[in-house]
């Protein structure tokens, strides 16, 4: 289908749903019950990118900013830029070792709910088969549907599945390449994988550069053509779409995908990051950092499990599992979800270090995973010394919890609290729960620790209620169930 066709049933679409691509419709937006009862995603960033794994996966912009560390590894590793270009590495892109369902399997495991692959990366090149560019998986490269068999193999496995779309910084991102001789060349006309190219505006530059009708409109028919193939769940847009231009095709499309999710009688929800999107009309998402404080709307936080990089690189510098947890137990702690990227390499597996990583978190997620699915917050959401950051891309800072860093969540008749470093002498003392706390004036009945068979001892007093094990050590954070009467 041609770009104007789909503009005309866009339209039609929007002209007799209940969603109009205005503020005030937008803003009736109704969140999906089961997204904020999810708590856990799998982000995944696999594409052309994942061939040469060198750097991150900004590579097919930064290979041609002479100078740049990936201008000179591309030189040396694959020769002139004119003679090998970003595009000759679509070839090599094979995938030939994926296996939806082995991913779905693992990420089950790992107690995901749902799962965002990236449909389209800044690099231009689409994951799924498109009928609006030839440059794409089922046409070129690995030759298949890989998002038709995700969607296909996660929703057996009862994952949701969500998509992202990064298409936006297309409009700059290979713009480097025309200032020297590379494959980069003049004339760039519509349906080029390198078009448009134009000048890279300031990360920050609302207005300089803004993408014209055309590209606008290709934009637009990109996003609603993934919404009617795959039928996402979340939908899920990088930095660059709050751009002054982008608002008119973003109210558009919001309202498409809107009016398709009643169509298909399941609500879907949007993530944008800034304010691209008005407050209430989607769901805030905060790139690599966390909120310090409850907050009283539904958030998500997207990450990754390598500090350096979203996609395989050789060389990956990894968190640990304890510190995604942590993070985790935060997060939901003040209404929000985490979103946690892995990185495929370019043959479709998935690293032996994601791998381990993912299982670590699943099997804490098998023991205490009644704390956190399904949960809500608390009065407040937990005491202790450490202070978060909060804003995006601070989650490089390493956060040194310690054993009075405590996170609440609860549920039914249960209020949950979690110990984020757990004391070796296994004395815990919780604040927010002593005798005549302004927090809490309820009757405990029991506390369990989730895992363990140990009763523990406890009492309230005027400073905290004490809580001591003796049998109960981990590394990782320690949840009491902590019934009430």
């Amino acid at each position: 289908m041609n770009t104007a066709s789909y503009l005309k049933i866009i339209d039609e679409v929007n002209a007799t749903g209940k969603y109009k691509d205005n503020w005030d419709s937008l803003s009736q937006f109704q969140l999906p019950d089961w997204y904020p009862n999810a708590k856990f995603g799998i982000f995944i960033h696999w594409g052309v990118y994942s061939v040469p794994a060198f750097s991150n996966e900004w590579y097919s912009r930064n290979m041609y900013i002479q100078g740049s560390k990936e201008f000179e590894h591309h030189k040396a590793v694959y020769g002139n830029h004119k003679d090998f270009g970003y595009k000759d590495f679509i070839p090599m892109f094979k995938a030939e070792h994926f296996d939806a369902r082995q991913w779905a399997e693992l990420f089950k495991q790992a107690g995901a709910k749902y799962v965002m692959p990236v449909a389209e990366h800044h690099d231009g090149f689409q994951m799924y088969k498109s009928s609006l560019s030839r440059f794409n998986a089922y046409d070129m490269g690995p030759q298949r549907d890989l998002l038709g068999e995700m969607k296909e193999a996660f929703e057996e496995s009862g994952l949701q599945l969500c998509i992202s779309s990064h298409r936006a910084e297309h409009w700059f991102f290979m713009s480097h390449g025309k200032e020297f001789d590379s494959d980069i060349r003049e004339p760039l006309e519509q349906g080029d994988f390198y078009w448009p190219a134009m000048p890279e505006p300031d990360h920050q530059d609302l207005y300089g550069s803004p993408p014209n009708q055309a590209y606008l409109e290709d934009w637009l028919v990109r996003c609603c053509e993934l919404v009617d193939q795959y039928k996402p769940k979340v939908f899920y847009f990088d930095w660059w779409i709050h751009t002054a231009a982008f608002k008119p095709y973003l109210k558009k499309f919001a309202a498409y995908y809107y009016n398709r999710g009643l169509e298909w009688g399941q609500p879907v929800a949007i993530n944008y990051k800034h304010d691209a999107y008005m407050f209430g009309t989607a769901v805030v998402d905060i790139e690599r950092g966390q909120f310090a404080e409850l907050k009283p709307y539904f958030w998500q936080t997207d990450t990754a499990v390598a500090k350096n990089s979203w996609c395989y690189t050789e060389g990956n510098d990894y968190k640990t599992s304890g510190e995604i947890i942590r993070d985790l137990v935060d997060i939901v702690s003040k209404n929000g979800n985490l979103l946690l990227n892995v990185g495929p390499k370019a043959d479709g597996t998935i690293p032996e270090e994601d791998r381990r990583i993912l299982l670590e978190i699943g099997e804490w997620l098998r023991l205490n995973g009644e704390a956190i699915y399904s949960a809500s917050y608390w009065r407040t959401f937990g005491e202790g010394p450490t202070k978060v950051s909060e804003g995006q891309f601070t989650d490089g800072e390493m956060k040194l919890f310690t054993s009075e860093d405590i996170r609440f969540t609860a549920k039914g008749g249960s209020l949950y609290a979690t110990v984020l470093v757990y004391p070796e002498n296994g004395e815990v003392r919780i604040k927010s729960l002593k005798a005549h706390s302004p927090h809490f004036h309820g009757i405990i009945k029991k506390i369990q620790p989730l895992g363990w068979e140990e009763t523990p001892v406890w009492e309230r007093n005027e400073e905290a209620l004490c809580i001591t094990t003796k049998t109960v050590q981990s590394a990782l954070p320690v949840v009491f169930r902590i019934e009430l009467d």
